[in-house]
């Protein structure tokens, strides 16, 4: 039972078994409300028999039902106390446990997947469908299966008790069964069509907030207005038709279950008449006809839920299924040369990236990757870091596969500049020290000014104690650029990827940039992808990527006089200027 739980709800083990724990405990806790009605009925059956037969036989006293009643209300509220903890505490504790676990899958997915992921995709289902889970399983789901072993025992109760009566009661409860599995396929396709709709709606605002520069600077206000618009309303048409299939198959399985009643009034009446049922019988099945259709209800409806909680779980499943990146956590290098050996990358199945690429990167000096835009000079740089795993051929650090390396670990060893830089609403010291977190305000202010920080960051302000704003917006494109240079600067990792660090700078910003730079490169590893020419002039090595794969490979005096494809691309930015 536990193995089926987590597979089918996608829950931890322990989770699984406390939610068969809070199964037990709900099933305990209906059944416990028969407690009064049992008492309840054993009461007048010997006031009822007292009466129409007129015997003497004595009766319980009073005090004796009050004692019973306090003694029942206090087994109720043991079992209550009990059926709360494990169908609310420990289900928010399997939810913490599910948050955590998602976390941990995405961080140990390839570090490029969020790159090519919607932020709203993932945000959405870490915190949108782990918390509708947690709702239904704290509010609906050990109830459902608590209802149907209540049921199970009470029918097989009033069964024994009189099987004619009870044959009345229960014969509609198949058909109502049979009318909501035959609609569940139907219901599913439904649920998905809405949840995917709502999930592109989602997308879509998301992608407004992020585009909104370009939305009002081309006046696409309107467009993405009435873009949006219809998409809402075909999710307000997808809701309404939902709610009115679902309720009218509920309805329906809902009128078919209160067939029961004249059922059992027919059937009372019948075997009343011919002798074979007391009147006291014929008045316990009414009154527990009138009740017992409740909790079948109920559990009808939350079935109903948990189609729609399917939906759900099967996206938590396909997240916890994708592939991790890991490998051993102790790594010690002996030198840090980056070396491809035929090394063959692919984003899309069957469009390949880079083809049979080789080169070595090493300690010491400054390997350049340059090429057309699109060639794969950002993939190679990405490779190295492990960001993705490699199809075919092999990437060595010091020697050592990196694909057999945790992630993590390797990326100790790297200091890494993008020319999408990421800020947090911070100050601009707490921003900096990102890169070492250990590091002393004076070690931090250092990296500052050899990244060029220093002149603009005293013009704030607090200095380097100004809140910088959401992704710096209070900064500029070379000012938010140079404090991520200077991150870098104060990791001091034995490894460098700049990767157009310096697109935003201007000339006089970007040559004091290299001049920071040169210092920070001795006797490590730097690869660096620039499309300034001038950029890459000073590096030891340059590699050209085109088309995924390397026609060109020498120093920049070598490639000069190759007059190949450096050298055009040399000349022509030299005439562009």
């Amino acid at each position: 039972m536990s193995k089926y739980f987590q597979e089918k709800f996608a829950l931890s083990e322990k989770g699984a078994k406390d939610l068969i724990v809070s199964i037990i405990w709900s099933a305990i806790m209906d059944i416990s409300f028969m407690i009064p009605v049992i008492f309840g009925f054993q009461f007048l059956d010997q006031h009822i028999n007292t009466l129409l037969t007129g015997s003497d036989k004595p009766v319980s006293s009073i005090l004796y039902y009050v004692i019973v009643a306090i003694a029942a209300l206090l087994v109720m509220f043991v079992i209550a106390y009990f059926q709360y903890d494990s169908t609310y505490t420990r289900i928010y504790e399997e939810s913490s446990r599910r948050r955590i676990s998602l976390a941990e899958t995405l961080r140990k997915l390839p570090l490029a997947f969020f790159g090519k992921k919607d932020v709203s995709d993932l945000s959405a289902t870490i915190m949108e469908d782990a918390t509708q889970i947690e709702q239904l399983f704290s509010h609906a789901v050990p109830q459902i299966f608590a209802a149907v072993v209540t049921i199970f025992i009470m029918g097989v109760m009033m069964f024994i008790y009189n099987w004619q009566m009870s044959l009345a009661v229960f014969w509609v409860v198949p058909v109502a069964i049979l009318v909501f599995y035959l609609s569940r396929k139907f219901q599913n396709r439904l649920h998905t069509k809405v949840y995917n709709v709502k999930r592109d709606i989602t997308d879509n605002i998301q992608e407004g907030l992020d585009s909104v520069y370009e939305i009002k600077s081309f006046n696409r206000e309107g467009d993405y207005a009435n873009t949006l618009n219809t998409k809402l309303d075909n999710y307000e048409k997808f809701l309404i038709s939902n709610e009115l299939l679902l309720g009218a198959l509920i309805n329906l399985a809902h009128v078919l279950l209160k067939l029961g009643l004249p059922s059992v009034i027919l059937a009372g009446a019948y075997l009343l008449s011919s002798g074979s049922v007391s009147i006291f019988t014929y008045l316990v099945f009414l009154v527990v006809t009138a009740r017992v259709y409740n909790p079948i209800m109920e559990v009808l409806e939350n079935l109903a839920l948990l189609l729609y909680l399917n939906v759900r779980i099967k996206r938590m499943k396909e997240m916890d299924a994708m592939p991790r990146q890991e490998g051993k956590t102790e790594f010690h290098p002996k030198g840090y040369n980056i070396e491809f050996n035929n090394v063959d990358f692919s984003y899309i199945e069957g469009v390949q990236t880079l083809k049979n690429v080789s080169f070595t990167a090493k300690q010491g000096e400054v390997t350049a990757l340059v090429g057309p835009s699109g060639g794969g000079k950002s993939t190679v740089a990405k490779l190295s870091a492990r960001f993705w795993d490699i199809d075919k051929g092999v990437i060595t650090l010091g020697g050592e596969d990196i694909s057999k390396i945790d992630p993590e670990t390797l990326l100790n060893y790297y200091s890494i500049v993008f020319q999408d830089v990421t800020l947090f609403n911070s100050s601009v010291m707490d921003n900096i020290r990102l890169g070492k977190k250990s590091a002393s305000d004076e070690d931090v202010m250092r990296a500052a000014q050899l990244a060029q920080c220093d002149e603009f960051v005293k013009k704030l302000p607090q200095g380097y104690d100004t809140l910088i704003g959401e992704n710096g917006e209070r900064l500029s494109g070379g000012e938010r650029q140079r404090i991520s240079i200077a991150r870098a600067i104060l990791k001091d990792a034995p490894i460098i990827l700049l990767d157009e660090a310096t697109a935003s700078l201007d000339a006089e910003n970007e040559s004091k940039i290299q001049i920071a730079l040169s210092e920070l490169v001795k006797n490590k590893t730097v690869l660096i992808i620039a499309h300034r020419m001038r950029t890459v002039l000073g590096a030891d090595k340059i590699v050209v990527i085109k088309d995924g794969s390397i026609p060109e490979m020498g120093t920049p005096m070598q490639l000069k006089e190759k007059q190949g494809i450096f050298s055009s691309m040399l000349k022509t930015q030299y005439q562009s200027n």
